[in-house]
């Protein structure tokens, strides 16, 4: 699979296969939602038409048949069974709360009262999302593949069978902690269980030392016993070769100082369940073995039920199951509440897919992305300036740690902390800042202009002059994915190649197709490591980070592709196999200065630049700094020969829509449009605000999807009176999808790319 040719764009290096992203509900499913000639009625009325008199009565008459005609489009939507179990993956509760009582609920008999619209308005923003969102996520965001074929033109779609190919229900890894904290606390499972030194803490002979305190030194057993804490060595090992030492009692001193955990944890994984048999596969004693196989084999067998479940009710009726058994063996809530603090995957189990519909690209499409060059190599002074700033903040702590001699990973990196989350923050944020304003003198963007237009020849000139050298960085910044979709008149445009190109997102420092939800659902991950190592012949260093933090770790994100000879650091968190060959603690690691710059030198020899264990911090503060207008109140769509490297956008303040606070349903449609008119918005769009937890679409054609925007508008002026929503133009819009079933239905869809700087040598010596 390596031996076929990769495009490439510069010195980026594309990669021979990418993940297609689209949701699971056709494209067109949204239109449902507006009712033909309405928008025209409602046009009507210009801002000066007094909204009374006969034509205005037998105006909103219509609006009023309409809205009972999308009541019932609303209600057939709800009865979808595939409708009804897509929500029950995302907030089951919300299928006998808000959609059972809205389907009991007869419109145009029944009053039409301020309950039935909230339901209305409940099924039409879960079926915007299953429509026209690139989610990636379940069956109604089912991962696809592509590779590029030169036997192909442009964009061609093998529609496979179906929609979907593969499904697999994974355990969120905070449900299999519970459980292993349930059997943690069985006193027969302890000595089974392998104690581990914390990453930190450093041991040399019968000294121990911690980063920022005096070294500590301790008696003979207690360094005997903290030296055997590996992680592999169970405490009955460590008790058998230590006789006439009271190994539990010492351990637990040990954990009480905080140099150890002893405590039975599961190696970060999609498979949280598999690590958990696999433990238990080594407990010798088979009594206490056998309870907890019998409680994880409980769990397992409710997945499997989920698993199975065909429609709405058999999935409901298996999580709840599933979720009662959990709570009955764990005594622990069987979902988490949201909060700010919360990682993802708040259920148990999750769902992820593999969609039947395969793509092929062709030399029309890559030469359309050409214009994506310059932005690679833009991108790249980012990452490089952003690494530079702090190599140069951290040699100033090198520098004062090795006046007192050599200076350990450990302490290195706590030292660093302040440069990490203080100085290396304020850079991200100037450098975005300067990165808009020299893509804005890139551009030279008139003022007031709708429509940007260049060519990538002088794109690229530009570039050279504003960003020039080759970039850098970290080993990861050798990464960049970019996310394209294809506005297109149908399928068989895009195979002619007459299409356009529309840059979503530029993900600076990561291979996202790497994370878990892309590579399970690959046909063969072998060739996503074949990919790797044309990358990285040699071995990476990669920091361990913790399993679960916020909104940007869980186990659907966390990087799959480690190789056996790539290195993982555990800086404070040691998520990996103990017995993984190549899982070093960075209290077992020195920083020293090689050729003028600082390296790590892990136990074996090996060198790495110093940077890289910084690089999960330095991924995070880089990935979404890529913006090539400075905000305004409004911003051009702009264009490079067939890419759109940024659609048109508005920033306007909430409180200045007038319609958001209007009653009566028609006279709000009609001057939702009289301000859209007025704003020369585009009739599809997307809207971001700060008290919504997702990005929503909005058509302007349909009267439930306005007041959608009118409440979000709302909400948002009430919580701050100065708060703005950011409206961006949706394109390709619904009518211009290639993406297709077996059975001819469009989707909407997006090509995740992943585009590697060849010119960028990182160091490794052996």
């Amino acid at each position: 699979m390596t031996d076929e040719p990769a495009p490439s764009l510069g010195r980026w290096r594309l990669w021979n296969q990418f993940a297609l992203r689209g949701p699971g509900f056709p494209a067109d499913g949204v239109l449902r939602l507006a009712p033909p000639g309405l928008a025209e009625a409602a046009d009507k009325f210009g801002p000066d038409t007094p909204l009374t008199g006969p034509d205005w009565d037998g105006f909103a008459e219509q609006l009023a048949t309409a809205a009972v005609e999308t009541a019932h489009v609303l209600q057939d939507i709800a009865r979808t069974p595939a409708f009804r179990q897509a929500v029950a993956w995302q907030n089951r509760p919300v299928l006998t709360s808000g959609i059972a009582p809205f389907l009991r609920w007869t419109p145009g008999v029944d009053a039409r009262s301020s309950m039935p619209r909230q339901r209305e308005e409940l099924v039409a923003h879960y079926w915007q999302r299953f429509c026209v969102k690139n989610d990636t996520i379940g069956f109604f965001g089912p991962v696809g593949w592509g590779r590029w074929d030169p036997a192909v033109h442009g964009a061609v779609v093998d529609t496979g069978s179906g929609l979907i190919a593969d499904s697999t229900v994974y355990w969120a890894s905070w449900g299999i902690d519970a459980l292993a904290r349930l059997l943690d606390a069985d006193p027969a499972l302890r000595g089974w269980i392998a104690p581990r030194r914390v990453p930190f803490v450093a041991v040399d002979g019968d000294r121990v030392r911690v980063p920022g305190r005096r070294p500590a030194t301790v008696d003979a057993a207690t360094a005997a016993v903290l030296a055997r804490c590996d992680g592999v060595h169970r405490a009955n090992d460590i008790a058998a070769e230590l006789p006439g030492t009271d190994v539990p009692a010492v351990l637990a001193d040990l954990v009480a100082r905080r140099w150890a955990v002893w405590r039975l944890e599961v190696p970060a994984g999609t498979h949280p369940d598999r690590a958990l048999r696999a433990w238990l596969d080594t407990v010798g004693d088979p009594g206490p073995r056998d309870r907890a196989l019998a409680a994880l084999d409980r769990l397992e067998a409710g997945r499997a039920k989920v698993a199975a479940a065909t429609d709405a009710d058999a999935l409901v009726t298996a999580l709840q199951e599933l979720e009662r058994d959990f709570t009955d063996l764990t005594d622990t809530a069987a979902v988490r509440e949201k909060s700010a603090t919360t990682a993802p995957c708040r259920a148990l189990v999750y769902s992820d897919t593999r969609r039947s519909a395969t793509a092929r690209l062709g030399p029309a499409v890559l030469d359309a992305l050409a214009p994506l060059r310059p932005l690679l190599d833009s991108a790249g002074w980012l990452t490089a300036r952003l690494a530079a700033t702090v190599a140069a903040e951290t040699r100033t702590v090198y520098d004062r740690l090795a006046a007192d001699g050599p200076v350990d990973l450990a302490s290195f990196w706590f030292a660093c902390l302040p440069v990490l989350h203080g100085t290396a923050r304020a850079a991200a944020t100037d450098l975005q800042q300067e990165f808009a304003a020299r893509w804005q003198r890139v551009l030279a963007v008139p003022e007031g202009a709708r429509r940007v237009t260049a060519r990538t020849a002088d794109v690229e000139a530009a570039v050279r002059r504003e960003f020039g050298g080759d970039g850098g960085g970290w080993t990861a910044a050798r990464y960049l994915s970019p996310d394209i979709m294809i506005a297109a008149d149908g399928p068989e445009a895009a195979a002619r190649g007459d299409l356009t190109l529309v840059l979503g997102e530029l993900h600076l420092a990561s291979n996202t197709l790497a994370a878990s939800l892309f590579t399970h659902q690959h046909p063969d991950v072998d060739e996503l490591f074949a990919l790797t190592d044309r990358d990285h012949p040699g071995p990476r260093l990669l920091p361990l980070i913790p399993k679960e933090h916020r909104a940007r770790l869980s186990a659907r994100v966390r990087q799959t592709l480690v190789r056996p000879e790539d290195y993982q650091v555990a800086l404070t968190d040691f998520t990996a196999d103990p017995a993984r060959p190549r899982a070093v603690r960075s209290a077992d690691a020195v920083v020293e200065e090689r050729d003028g710059g600082l390296v790590v030198r892990l136990p074996d020899g090996a060198l790495f630049p110093a940077v890289d264990v910084f690089a999960h911090v330095l991924t995070t503060l880089a990935m979404d700094l890529c913006q090539f207008l400075p905000p305004a109140a409004h911003t051009p769509r702009v264009t490079v020969d067939r890419l759109v490297i940024a659609r048109e956008t508005w920033r306007l303040p909430a409180a200045d829509a007038a319609f958001v606070d209007v009653k009566d349903e028609a006279r709000r449609f009609v001057q939702a449009r009289q301000w859209r008119t007025c704003l020369d918005l585009p009739r599809f769009v997307f809207v971001v605000s700060p008290t919504e937890s997702r990005p929503f679409y909005v058509d302007f054609d349909s009267p439930v999807y306005i007041t959608i925007l009118a409440k979000a508008l709302r909400r948002l002026a009430r919580k701050d009176p100065a708060g703005t929503v950011t409206i961006t133009e949706m394109l390709p819009t619904p009518e211009q999808t290639w993406l297709t079933d077996d059975e001819g239905r469009r989707y909407t869809s997006e090509l995740r790319f992943v585009a590697f700087d060849t010119h960028f040598v990182t160091m490794h010596t052996p």
